[in-house]
Order: structure tokens, then sequence, then C-alpha cells
């Protein structure tokens, strides 16, 4: 008789899978251990066209593109296209999926799981806004712990979420996989751009960075968009920062394609400002890529980034994102200090192999495996 198939994961997220590292990469590994995947996104205006992955795709498609109807239109769309699949668990990724998912699972008989990638309650965004964070907080409260599984990005947001719900919360870090196939980066002269990459929203420290520019002995790339893309654009041109080459803005950059762009920076920034606990307890997933691209970095002197910091030492802490304070941190790496940047360039290479997706995703596996049972999983190349 033939096999049965294998179960199949249905994961949900609000953004645009071509840029959604996390979730290309636990979907991706899921994928490769056995299980049939799918995850399920937004279509965008400026979309680009779906990237090949070895798992299952779709976009929804409607009418808004931000607040509340936006997220109203979502759950909408996304309940009634959960309707019409059959999953073995469904996967909420952050809490503006998770009431749709839950319905699903919860009609269908099956695992809800919630991935975590952020305390949504506490972004900026949100925190600013006190009647929409009660909501936020009682979708929480009502989807987490009604969770069959439940993980997130670092240690101290898992506690967060373990002192609020007296449940366990397991930890899959948003590191990204190490390249076995490249050589690790060798230790260069600082001769490259300072590169910030993410989105341009409220709290990411980008408004000081680019008031520290015209001080600062080198240029600065940003690869993203967000809410900020229009004022900051403005405030670079007012600074002279655009006309003078000073500040590059690359817009959106595929995954593949920042990896190289990330390369061949030599610093690369990491900043957020203390207003959410969100944020004050994140670990993204650009920390890592800038560890695996072997150039040092200035960040900011969160929790988590310092412990990483205090293990491997591999950035410049600042203590606060003051204009004068990013470009004394900037220029001591760029300028003042070249025996500093390249014994942190040096920390990156023997820190790369330590941080890499490759052992968290035996983590990922682990959890899926424990909860929906594969008869036999597939070793995965390392």
């Amino acid at each position: 008789m033939p096999s049965p198939p294998a179960p199949l994961l249905l994961f949900a997220v609000t953004t645009d899978l071509c840029f959604d590292q996390r979730m290309q990469r636990i979907c991706g590994s899921l994928a490769a251990a056995g299980y049939r995947v799918q995850l399920v996104g937004w279509q965008r205006p400026a979309s680009p066209p779906l990237t090949p992955q070895p798992y299952g795709q779709h976009r929804l498609r409607g009418w808004f593109q931000r607040g509340k109807l936006f997220y109203l239109e979502y759950n909408l769309r996304l309940f009634f296209y959960l309707l019409s699949q059959r999953a073995a668990a469904w996967c909420a990724a952050d809490l503006d999926t998770a009431l749709p998912v839950w319905l699903r699972a919860r009609l269908g008989g099956q695992p809800f799981v919630y991935d975590a990638h952020e305390l949504f309650t506490e972004v900026p965004e949100v925190v600013a806004r006190p009647t929409v964070q009660r909501l936020w907080r009682w979708v929480e409260g009502f989807v987490v712990p009604r969770a069959r599984l439940a993980y997130t990005v670092g240690p101290a947001l898992a506690r967060v979420f373990e002192q609020r719900y007296g449940r366990p919360f397991a930890v899959v870090r948003n590191v990204s996989r190490l390249r076995t196939d490249e050589p690790l980066p060798h230790p260069a002269p600082p001769t490259g751009y300072i590169l910030y990459q993410g989105a341009l929203n409220v709290g990411r420290g980008l408004e000081g960075l680019l008031d520290a520019m015209p001080q600062v002995a080198g240029r600065l790339v940003i690869c993203g968009e967000g809410d900020l893309s229009a004022s900051l654009r403005a405030r670079a041109a007012k600074l002279g920062l655009l006309a003078s080459g000073k500040v590059e803005f690359r817009g959106f950059v595929l995954p593949e394609a920042l990896r190289e762009v990330t390369r061949h920076a030599a610093v690369g920034i990491m900043l957020l400002e203390n207003i959410g606990l969100s944020y004050y307890y994140s670990l993204a997933n650009k920390f890592f890529d800038y560890v695996h691209a072997g150039i040092p970095q200035v960040l900011i002197d969160f929790p988590e980034y310092r412990a990483l910091n205090e293990q491997f030492d591999v950035a410049e802490l600042v203590q606060d994102l003051r204009p004068e304070t990013l470009a004394r941190a900037l220029n001591r790496l760029l300028r003042d200090e070249p025996a500093r940047y390249q014994h942190l360039a040096e920390n990156c290479r023997r820190a790369a192999p330590q941080l890499s997706w490759q052992h968290e995703e035996q983590v990922l596996l682990h959890l899926y495996n424990e909860l929906v049972p594969l008869v036999k999983l597939r070793p995965l190349p390392q």
C-alpha cells in the first residue's frame, strides 16, 4: 500500500512572503524534514513575484494595506481561505493572524501553534494607542493560553510570556543560516559602507542616525521601507545627505541580494528606542546577519544584545541614540581605532559557526515532531 501523505502544516503571516526571512527559514526547514508546508501572506501593491520555495505559498489580496480596516479585512479573508484548507496543525505568526487561525484549528480539532516574532502588544505603534493596546491584550490573553505549542525569538521574550500566562514558551532564535558553501569572511579594512537593514518604522533610531551622518567618516546604505520612508528621505535631503552621497536609500532588497549587500558593508547598525517591551527584549535577525558577514556593528545596549556581546564581543554598544553618541561609536570603528575594528571582525568569524540556523532548526524540528510526528524525520544537511 502507498504510504499516507506527510502531514500539512499551515502558517499565516501579514507580511510579504518574499521578504519574511524567518518564515522562509522555518517553512524551508520543516519542508526539508518531510512535512508538507503552506505559507499564507498578503499581496502588497509593490510585492514582487513570489520566489521559488520548497513549500506552498499563497497571497491573499484586498483593498486595504494598513490600519484597522486592513486588520479587519485580512482576518476575514484569512478565515474564509482557511475554511477551504485542511491541515494537521495551524500556526499563527504573531498576534495579528491569531484569531482566524485559532478558530480554524478549533473547528477542525487540530493543534493551534503561536509563533511570537515579537511582543505584539508592546510594539511602539500599539503602546502609543491605549485603546488599541487593550484590544490586542485581550486577543493575546485569549489565544496564547489556548496554543498547544508556543515559541518566540529569544529567552527574554519567552520569560515575559511565561510570567504573563503561566505556560512554557520555547525559543527558536531568529538566526540566519550559515552558508557552508562560502568561506567565512576574513577581517578586512573598514572601506565599505555603514549598513542599516530592516523596517523604516518608529523607534528604530534612524532619525538620530541620519543626524549623526554629517559627522561620520563614512556613508550609509539603508535597505528597507516602512511607515517613516517618506519622512526619513525628507530628513536626509534637508541635511544634504542625499546630494552629497552620504546616505543612499535602496528600498526593499530581496534576501539573497541583501546577503551580498551585507557582505560588502564595513559596519552594521542595530538600533532601537526603549518604547515598549517588545523592542527592549528583542533579538533581531540583523544582529546575526552582520555576524555571518564578518562585520562589526554598532548596537543598542539592550539585554539580549548585551548578553550576546558579552559572550562574543562583536559590537560597539551605545547607551543612547544621540547623534554625537552614534557618530563617536561609528568613527571609532571606521577611522579612529583600526585595531578595535579588526578585533571585532575576527570575533565575528569565530562566532558565526555557533550562531547559525543549523542549530535553531534542530529545536524547531523537535517541537513540531512532538506536536505532529512524522514517521521519520529526514536528516537535514548541515
